[in-house]
Formats: C-alpha cells, sequence, structure tokens
C-alpha cells in the first residue's frame, strides 16, 4: 500500500508545488484526481495480492493432501502389518466360525465322543446325495464340552468310541467321513437308529 501511495505522489509531485498559489477549487480537483489515483494503485496492489495468496493457498492445500494421502498409506501399511492387529481379526474369526459350528449340532444325528477330550459331531442325510455321513462339528476340551452339553440339550445320542473319535478329530470340518471309517459308522448309525425307533414303539 505505502508503495501505491509513494508512486503516485512520486509521479504528481511537480503538480503539487503550484497548488500553493491556486484557489481552493483547484486545490480540491487535484487532490481529489491524485487521491483517485492512489485508490486505483491500491485496489492493484490488493488485486496483484488476493491472486498471489489464492495461488498459495491453493499449492498449501494441494501438499497437505498429498500428506495426507501419504499418511493414511503409511497408517493402512502399519495397521495392516501390526501382529496384534492380525491376532485379533483371527480371534474374531475363530469365534465367528466356531459359532456357526454350534448352530449345526442340534442337526447331527449322533455325537462321537473320546469321551472327555474329543467331541465330533456326524449327520447323515440319505436324501440330501450325501455318500456318507459328514462331519458338521468338532472340538477338543472346551469345545467338546460345549458340543455334549448342546447334544444332550436337543436329545442328540452320544456314543463313546475313543480310536473313532481321535481319527475323525483329524478330519476336515464339513468333510465326509472316509471308506475306511464307513464299517464303525455305520455300525454306530445303527445302533442310534435303532434306539430312535425303539423310543418311537415306547412313545
Amino acid at each position: 500500500m505505502s508503495w501505491a501511495v509513494y508512486s503516485t505522489l512520486k509521479n504528481d509531485f511537480s503538480l503539487l508545488m503550484p497548488l500553493m498559489y491556486q484557489d481552493n477549487f483547484q486545490i480540491m480537483s487535484m487532490m481529489g484526481t491524485i487521491s483517485l489515483k492512489v485508490v486505483a494503485r491500491c485496489c492493484y496492489v490488493i488485486f496483484v495480492l488476493a491472486i498471489l495468496d489464492f495461488l498459495f493457498q491453493k499449492w498449501e492445500l494441494n501438499q497437505q493432501l498429498k500428506m495426507t494421502k501419504q499418511e493414511i498409506k503409511d497408517e493402512f501399511k502399519q495397521t495392516e502389518g501390526d501382529p496384534l492387529i492380525k491376532s485379533r481379526i483371527r480371534s474374531i474369526q475363530r469365534e465367528m466360525a466356531r459359532r456357526r459350528m454350534m448352530r449345526e449340532v442340534p442337526k447331527a444325528d449322533v455325537v462321537i465322543t473320546n469321551p472327555t477330550h474329543y467331541a465330533i459331531a456326524l449327520s447323515y442325510k440319505s436324501g440330501e446325495k450325501m455318500s456318507a455321513p459328514k462331519i458338521i462339528a468338532k472340538g477338543a476340551d472346551n469345545i467338546a464340552m460345549k458340543i455334549k452339553e448342546l447334544a444332550k440339550k436337543h436329545g442328540i445320542p452320544m456314543v463313546e468310541n475313543k480310536p473313532l473319535a481321535q481319527n475323525l478329530y483329524k478330519l476336515e470340518l464339513g468333510q465326509e467321513v472316509p471308506p475306511k471309517f464307513y464299517q464303525a459308522v455305520a455300525e454306530i448309525l445303527a445302533y442310534v437308529y435303532g434306539l430312535k425307533k425303539k423310543k418311537t414303539r415306547q412313545g
């Protein structure tokens, strides 16, 4: 602003000296002209400064956005690679899978036990194109105990067979019983179906 005032007065300084010999109207007219020049130059300076400020603010904002995006990427990498986070995610996934498995226990035809360490729930539905009984739930120790509690609650027969329970526990959840265990499982299912028929007749 001071530059605008100084440059205007410097250029018009030669016009100011004769004003002392002029009347008031001429003095006011000259001062008005000089004032308008000063205002015009000030507006020009303000306009230029506003453009420069706008460009600087835009540049600064872009720099901040770039930093923010990089910070997000870095944070994501840190979070993704954090062993504690990964462990927590796996723990949640296991818990969800266990709950889904437990909901299948009431659908079982029989639960084969160790009797204390293992519990394997088998289901066989001949009308569902199953070639062999399927493992719908399995667990050891505390989970085995919960499977047996659910089986008892829903009236699912439990049969103790240590060798078969140990071997079936090694199989994957949802896997059908391999042929080498057909006979042992068939004998258990025959026994279970016999119990059901007996209860039906008594009922």
